[in-house]
Parts: C-alpha cells; structure tokens; sequence
C-alpha cells in the first residue's frame, strides 16, 4: 500500500508501527563481508551448469528423433497393408512385425527416460551445490571446487583413469562430467589410430548444432578419407567418394575441393608443397585439435582448462618484466618456466606503486624497514644489512658481487 508523502516533503516508507517494532526487536543480519566474493565466483560456475543441460537436451533430441523414426516407419507400413492385397496370414505376419517394432521402440524409450532422469537429477545435484556455497564457511566448498578443476584438467589432458579415481574418491561423479569425456575419448582414439567413422558419427548425431555454428568439422574428416584413399592408390574409389560426399560441399568450399581432388594427379609422393601437406600425418593431430574445439564449443565448455584459467587469473596480477629476468627470484611463481609459459600472452600487470623488495629477505622495503644504497649501486633493506654487519663485526658483503664495505659507508635511500 502506498503511503502520500508528509507535508514537510520528506517521503517516509510508511511502515506500520508494528512492523518498525518488530524490525527493531530484530534487526536484520549485517551482509558478510564475504558475499561479494562468493557473488562473483559462483559466476564462473557457467561451464558446471551448462555442460549437463546440453547433455540433457542432446539426449531428448536423440529419443525425439527415435520416436519420430520408428512411428513414421509404422504408420507407412500399416498403410502400405492396407492399400495391398494381402492374405489373412501374411497381414497377420505383417501387423505382428510392427507390433516387435513398436515393443523395440518401447524398451528404447524407457532406456532414454532413464538417461533423461539420470541427466536431469544431476543437474538437480549441481544447483543444490551451488545453493549450498556459504559466504561464512567456504573452505569445505573451495575444496571441492579445486578437486573438481582438477578432474576437469585431468579430462582434458587424457588422464582419464585418474580423473576416474579422484572423482569416487572425493564422490563428485554427479558434479563432474566424465561421462561426457567418454563420450569424447572414443572419437580422439579413432582419430589418433586413423579411423574417421567414430568422427563422422559424431557428426551425423549432432549435424543441426554443428550446421548452425557452421563447423566444417564433417567436411574436413570427408577430405582426409578421399586423401587416404588416394594414399592407398584406390583411385577409382577415391573418385566415387568424392562425388557422393565430397561434391555436396562444392558450393561452400570449391577452392580446398579442388586442391584435394588434385591429388589424384600429383600421388602421395608429390615434392609439390601444396599437395605434400595434405598426406603428412600431422593432418591427423588438426582433426583431433578441430574436433577437440567442436566438442568443447557444442557443450559450452571453455577451449583452456578450467585450471589454467584459475592460474592465469592469478598471474595476470604478478606478471611484471622483471619476472623473465635472470635473478628473478625463486618465491616468484613466474621463475618456473610453466607459469612463465602460462603467462605469456597475458599484459603486464599495471602496477600504480612501485614495490621494492629485498634481494636477501625477500621483504617489502618501506619506511619501517627503509632502503640503503652499497657504495656499488647495489640496494638492500636495512634490516638484512644490519644482521649481516653484527655477523661480520660491521662488514657488509653484497651477494650479488661480493663487494666488501663498512656498515658507515652505506647510504640510506628514500622512499617517495
């Protein structure tokens, strides 16, 4: 209900005494200090959603297509029966056929009910995680999201076994997606073993999401097929496959048709480097490498693994030039190639401040504990100086040179 504003013209909320009694008794809870951080890290959990619901929707496409397969079949073989002339034994024979197809379409249907509510439970699973994440307590729920970046790299990089173990042993088989990894790992072995018909069935089954994000993923396994066969000096069959398969793609993609059909003149051991490329097995890894994009684009996952982009985040904040320098300091992350490999395409990051930190103590160097400057340039704080001169009886020995000086003959620098 509304309330006019007074006459003085300061708006109140007209509340009623018994409610601003009643919100006094009990005030609201202060908002924790850690809500903002857990706001934002909860919208990095796109990927943890989204992968199961692109299952799920794959999964009621592929029933969807079934139904519409087998009843289509049915209807067509009923009115076919029923326009032909046929005996009472042989309808009888007929109508029972589409009767076990009916059955067989039955029990396929309740096979995917099944993967449907296994799919949809664990999308359940993942929001109640999600909802569980507590401002106060985030230790228990940052543990099991590290362990689940872990599975997730793991996955990535084929240690599948191993992801396997982690996810039982720490029970996140609902929160992590190695099923769908599975799925991935038979086509990338084919791949990897020259076999392009776990591929192109990859395909077939999702042809209107990859059509629509115009993936040339069918296309480019049609190529490598017609190249093997040209490699195998089957050139007659080479030609019939280029025209059932390969001549559909000719209005899209003619000029890397016509260099591929080209190499049913110059063989496989062309020196031509045009056509040379075409029969090297690198070509092999590419398909894995594009098929590993498709996946990953089809289910709305990140192309770098969910650790690399963690650790990328946190260096993006350390990187400065000095850290590929030749004394960078062990304690700097980026002193270890892989970090500094990591990091590479990422910008410095903008330090406002300068930051001065001691050779010796690897401690900040500010008004408290000030700088001083050797005789040789060489800058150090004050209170690694002062420990080594009451070790060496008021002797300084700069690490770096070994310069040898008095604790007096050092200069104190100034901070501005």
């Amino acid at each position: 209900m509304e309330m006019d504003s007074l006459p003085n013209g300061n708006n109140t909320a007209g509340t009623p005494i018994s409610a601003t009694a009643t919100a006094t008794a009990n005030p609201a809870p202060p908002q924790s200090s850690n809500l903002p951080q857990l706001t934002e890290s909860l919208k990095l959990e796109h990927q943890f959603l989204r992968v199961p619901f692109e299952h799920y929707k794959k999964t009621l496409r592929a029933n969807h297509r079934a139904v519409e397969k087998e009843m289509s079949a049915v209807i067509s073989g009923v009115t076919e029966a029923a326009a032909a002339d046929l005996s009472p034994d042989d309808a009888v024979n007929h109508l029972n056929s589409l009767v076990c197809r009916l059955q067989g379409l039955k029990r396929k249907l309740e096979e995917g009910s099944r993967a449907e509510h296994l799919q949809a439970q664990k999308c359940r699973v993942r929001l109640d995680h999600l909802e569980s994440a507590d401002a106060e307590n985030m230790s228990e729920w940052n543990n099991t999201r590290m362990k689940r970046i872990l599975v997730d790299y793991m996955l990535r990089m084929s240690y599948y076994d191993t992801a396997v173990k982690l996810a039982k042993s720490s029970n996140l088989q609902d929160l992590v997606d190695i099923d769908v990894f599975q799925e991935a790992k038979k086509v990338i072995d084919a791949l990897q073993n020259k076999d392009v018909a776990p591929a192109l069935a990859w395909c077939a089954d999702n042809k209107s999401r990859l059509k629509k994000s115009k993936s040339k993923m069918e296309f480019q396994l049609r190529l490598q097929e017609f190249i093997e066969l040209v490699r195998a000096e089957n050139n007659l069959r080479a030609i019939t496959y280029a025209r059932k398969y390969l001549a559909p793609w000719g209005a899209t993609h003619m000029k890397e048709l016509q260099r591929v059909i080209a190499t049913l003149a110059f063989k496989r051991d062309t020196e031509c480097s045009t056509y040379k490329v075409l029969f090297e097995a690198k070509q092999w890894d590419y398909l894995v490498d594009q098929f590993k994009q498709e996946f990953c684009k089809l289910y709305g996952m990140t192309l770098e693994p969910l650790l690399n982009i963690y650790l990328q985040a946190g260096l993006s904040a350390l990187k400065t030039p000095y850290c590929y320098e030749d004394d960078c300091t062990k304690e700097d992350p980026l002193s270890q190639e892989a970090f500094r490999t990591l990091a590479m395409p990422l910008p410095y990051s903008k330090q406002h401040h300068s930051k001065l930190v001691c050779y010796i103590t690897k401690e900040l160097m500010d008004t408290e504990n000030p700088p001083q400057v050797l005789p040789n340039g060489y800058v150090y704080s004050t209170k690694a100086l002062e420990e080594m001169a009451k070790k060496n009886n008021g002797r300084i020995i700069c690490p770096r040179t070994g310069l040898v000086c008095s604790y007096t003959e050092l200069v104190k620098a100034y901070i501005s």
